[in-house]
């Protein structure tokens, strides 16, 4: 169901709501005043619940409600702090790895689980058209940047000493320990 679908569903209540209310009364016009109002507040509530159930209900039949529209509120706090979480998880597996903790079997498979999950929470919090520019680039440093003619370009990142790449916010180089270029000014 799309928003304006649902915008639709709303107005029907809400019209339904306010028409029967309204018939309620035309039609108890002779009657005490206090009974019509109840009756027609009555009415003007189903019409309101019925607005408020469809709010509820609305996520279970849309499809893919998260990625097709831009969170915003606690929502999107808390997918900020997942996609968080789990780069950082994926930059300690790396770690790990380089510091033989990790099997290469098992680091393989780890690495491509948070690396869905943080692609999924990018594409609920973003879109993919960024981010796959983003992945394109990772993976390619990952690959230790080799070019199609077998001769290594100098990634941004990357130890003078020994073209290991690392991550931004590194000081040190996490295959042979020297301290990066661009961390002697911070």
């Amino acid at each position: 169901m799309s928003s304006a679908t649902s915008t639709n569903g709303f107005n029907i209540f809400l019209g339904a709501g306010l028409a029967l209310a309204l018939g309620a009364i035309v039609l108890l016009r002779g009657q005490d005043t206090a009974s019509t109002a109840i009756v027609a507040l009555t009415l003007l509530g189903a019409g309101i619940t019925g607005v408020a159930l469809l709010r509820v209900l609305s996520p279970f039949t849309t499809r893919d409600a998260g990625l097709s529209t831009v969170t915003g509120g606690r929502r999107r706090a808390a997918l900020e702090r997942d996609k968080l979480l789990t780069l950082r998880s994926i930059k300690e597996l790396e770690f790990d790895r380089a510091m033989g903790k990790v099997s290469e079997a098992d680091f393989i498979e780890m690495r491509d689980r948070l690396r869905a999950r943080a692609l999924r929470l990018m594409r609920q919090l973003e879109g993919a058209a960024i981010y796959q520019q983003m992945i394109e680039r990772d993976a390619q440093v990952a690959g230790g940047g080799q070019q199609a003619d077998g001769s290594r370009q100098q990634t941004p990142g990357a130890c003078e000493a020994c073209g290991a790449a690392n991550d931004f916010d590194a000081r040190f180089c996490k295959a042979c320990g020297k301290r990066l270029a661009w961390s002697l000014d911070s």
